[in-house]
């Protein structure tokens, strides 16, 4: 293809510099800066990401199902076998939850205790991995209940393993000022405290097994909902759009891992997007450089374009010829940009040399996360982006003169 080899030649044969290579050399610049600040950029958002991830959903269930009506206690019985039937579900659990008052000595915290079963098929999530002190024990043993709190809340309540807490129920407070009683108080036992780097749970929760959460809270045999585990976490919509088939939605509400916390997910997306959108305008700018350089390229190559025309060279080889030399700034520019980029991620990734203050930060380096997709949508809207930048001229060329061409060259 003889266009292709022509735009290659433009390019190559500039030895002096002049106005137009000066313009070149930055649109490859300008391109090969944006590219690569987009690759680094949406890596570190995306490891952040993933590292919110991982940190929520070691405490979170994949999914939650939880009781909004009485009249779902009418079918809780038919619960374990619809969960029984979906392949990607790998372990239930009933646990019950509400906000109580413990009391230890003189100090005194408004937390939500929540009461869960034993995770027997998955111990790989939740508190029982981050006890610091005491053990991970909840199960009243001859009626003995017992708790475990986080370590904020221990150092609040100065509250060490073996001290008795007294916990009340806040909706049998409010009870009890209407029918002018005094709110039952019941004695839990500390058996374990632990520490772990989500705040929100260290500060807002404490644990107990779910019989001791019912005698606390008043429930009886009933319970709040249920905490499902999957065997992929991806698979989280598909499981909730079958159950939300299957359950009547004026008695449950499900909630994914991402519904949970998806103000916090949101405000990520539009951080990502905004860092997108003003990246992509280096790139914008770089190839407004190309539509210059391409112009004025047009503009000093008259004769030549009026020579190839003579010789027989048609309308579209022209087009073609322009088109190949911005397309070949863009491709430089933006392969440049990928290596670049993908260089400062693994040597982040491998090396750690952007570190962090383990003291103030729950990681020590850097969170960085390449993915593939990202890097074909970069490509691929720097390659458009050029594209478009070379049509102009490239048309611009096509249209010229050839009889005005050769003569006033």
């Amino acid at each position: 293809m003889f266009e292709f080899y022509i735009a290659k030649r433009y390019l190559k044969s500039k030895h002096k510099l002049n106005f137009i290579t000066i313009i070149s050399i930055l649109s490859t610049l300008g391109i090969t800066i944006g590219v690569a600040a987009l690759v680094i950029v949406l890596s570190v958002f995306n490891g952040f990401g993933s590292l919110v991830t991982s940190v929520l959903v070691n405490f979170d269930p994949h999914i939650r199902v939880t009781i909004k009506s009485e009249k779902a206690f009418t079918q809780l019985d038919t619960l374990p076998k619809i969960f029984n039937n979906i392949k990607e579900i790998n372990s239930y659990y009933p646990y019950a939850e509400g906000k109580v008052i413990l009391l230890h000595k003189n100090s005194m915290e408004i937390l939500n205790l929540k009461g869960t079963t034993e995770h027997k098929k998955n111990d790989s999530w939740g508190i029982k991995n981050n006890i610091s002190f005491g053990s991970y024990d909840l199960y009243n043993n001859a009626g003995i209940n017992k708790i475990v709190l986080g370590l904020p809340i221990a150092l609040r309540l100065s509250s060490r393993i073996g001290d008795t807490l007294s916990v009340t129920s806040a909706n049998k407070i409010e009870q009890s000022i209407v029918d002018f009683s005094i709110p039952q108080t019941r004695k839990f036992i500390v058996s374990g405290i632990f520490e772990i780097s989500n705040k929100e749970y260290a500060m807002k929760y404490v644990y107990t097994s779910l019989k001791s959460a019912q005698l606390a809270l008043n429930l009886g045999n009933q319970f709040t909902g249920y905490e499902i585990r999957l065997k992929n976490i991806n698979d989280s919509e598909k499981v909730k759009k079958i159950l939300e088939q299957k359950l009547n939605r004026q008695y449950f509400t499900i909630s994914t891992w991402y519904d949970l916390h998806k103000d916090l997910y949101t405000v990520m997306l539009i951080e990502r997007w905004s860092a997108l959108i003003i990246l992509s305008l280096i790139i914008a700018v770089a190839t407004f450089n190309i539509l210059g350089s391409l112009t004025m390229s047009v503009i000093e190559k008259r004769k030549d374009i009026g020579v190839l025309r003579s010789m027989g060279a048609s309308k579209k080889s022209i087009l073609r010829i322009f088109m190949f030399e911005g397309i070949l700034i863009g491709i430089i520019g933006t392969f440049l940009g990928l290596a670049i980029g993908l260089v400062v991620c693994y040597l982040q990734i491998y090396y750690n040399f952007y570190p962090l203050d383990a003291s103030k930060y729950i990681i020590d380096a850097l969170p960085v996360k390449v993915q593939i997709t990202d890097i074909l949508v970069i490509g691929f809207l720097s390659f458009l982006l050029t594209f478009i930048a070379s049509l102009f001229p490239a048309k611009r060329a096509v249209e010229l003169n050839v009889s005005d061409a050769i003569r006033w060259e």
